[in-house]
This record gives structure tokens, sequence and C-alpha cells, in this order.
């Protein structure tokens, strides 16, 4: 099923770049989050062309009113039709259309698609994962120190650190681990199953350690539709970082 899926993600992702920079409607659902027309006609879309491939999936969406059935079923779709709507807005590429399928709980088939970029990654759960057709493999750092972080900035405390280019979608920064372009991607906030669904499953394939933020496995198709944080790194370097960001995390939880 993934070539379907991946073929449906990336026409997703041509209806958003045929619209993007154009005079479309935008405004923010709170303070901060903003969202645009084009979010809700490419959940439409998907929505039509997932629910198509596999009518028996539950849906969970950034765009869609959530139906508390989906937790009944096995499998589950999880989407955002435009993870860094920020960027989208303000005619930036670093945004992509994302789509994970959920079965028991764990994500067995992953797709984004970054039109803007030229890229689109897919993964299937023990087949690896791929960038336009290029087998992906996380770095092999063994170190903390000068571990590379998609990041604007860097607090004081981990200034031995190094930034790298961040684009606003969170899942296209997990991405970079898998490419091996970084080393490691934390958040420590509670977060949505959409933001990370996909992504999460690229960078495991890639051979990375995905986890919450405080180490904790990660678990799909929760009630809430939540998790709180990831820590999604090379390996090598794993313990280390849940080590040093464990009482930063434990402060927010």
């Amino acid at each position: 099923m993934l070539e379907e899926v991946a073929e449906i993600v990336e026409a997703a992702g041509k209806i958003a770049a045929a619209r993007f920079g154009t005079d479309f409607r935008r405004w923010e659902k709170v303070p901060g989050q903003p969202v645009c027309d084009v979010d809700l006609e490419v959940d439409a879309f998907l929505r039509d062309q997932l629910n198509a491939l596999d009518s028996e999936a539950g849906w969970l969406s950034e765009e869609t009113v959530d139906l508390s059935d989906r937790i009944e079923r096995r499998r589950l779709w999880v989407v955002d039709p435009i993870d860094g709507t920020r960027d989208y807005v303000r005619s930036r590429p670093g945004w992509c259309v994302s789509v994970a399928l959920i079965e028991d709980r764990v994500p067995v088939l992953g797709a984004l698609a970054a039109p803007l970029r030229k890229e689109l990654w897919t993964a299937s759960r023990g087949q690896g994962s791929w960038r336009n057709g290029a087998r992906l493999r996380v770095s092999a750092r063994t170190e903390l120190t000068g571990a590379r972080v998609p990041a604007d900035s860097l607090p004081k405390v981990d200034r031995d650190l190094v930034p790298v280019a961040k684009p606003n979608s969170i899942a296209l920064r997990i991405a970079m681990v898998a490419a091996g372009e970084a080393d490691l991607l934390a958040t420590l906030r509670w977060g949505f199953e959409w933001d990370i669904a996909a992504a999460a499953l690229i960078a495991e394939e890639a051979g990375a350690t995905v986890t919450g933020a405080l180490g904790q496995p990660l678990a799909f198709n929760t009630a809430s539709g939540e998790a709180f944080g990831v820590l999604i790194s090379t390996p090598g370097i794993h313990a280390a970082a849940v080590e040093r960001l464990r009482e930063r995390a434990l402060a927010v939880v």
C-alpha cells in the first residue's frame, strides 16, 4: 500500500504547491497557530483518497473534528495536511504534507511530501525509509557534544551543540535526522500525533532511536491524540540526550 499512499500524498502536495504564494484566506485557530483554506482543501482531498484506499481505518487530522470511535479501530490514518503552516503562509519552503497509517498503535506506513523542496519521503515498517528513492541512514555520531540540531538558536546550556537550518515543519526536522543531516531533534512540550507519526517511522526505519522526551516509548491512536515531547537521535547519543533533558522535561510534564 505504500506506493498508493505516496502517490496520494504527492498529489496533495501538488494541490498545496499550486496555491503557494497566492491570495488564499488565512486566520489563527488560536493565537500563534495559523491555518488557511489550503489546509482545509488538502485535508478534504486526503480524506477522500485515503478513505477509498482503506475505508475501515479511523481518521485523525489536525483540520478535522476528532471522532472518538477511532480508538476502537485497529488502523488509523493520521494526517497533517500542511505541517509547517507558518512557513506556508509566509511563502517559505519548510512545510510538507504528512500522512501515516497506524496499526495496533504503531506507525506502519509513512509519507511526507515537500514539493517546494522537491522531496518525497516514505517508510514502511521493517522495510526501511527513503527520500526520492534513495535509502536513508542516520549519522554515526556517538558524542553528544557537537551534535547537529535543527534550531534557530540554542540556550546557553546547549551551546556545545551545533544549530543547523530549521524548517518550520517538525516532520521535516525529524526527517533531517533520518537523512543524516541532523543528529538530534527534541521537543519538551505536549504535541499532537499528526505532527510526528509519519516522520517518526521514517526516522526509526533509518536507524534512529525514537522516543518521547523522557525516553518513553511513543504510542499512537491515544484518546487525547497527544504525546509528551519527542526525542529522536542517532542511537549513540540518545541516552546522553535523555539525561541532559530530563530535568527540563520533568519541569514541563
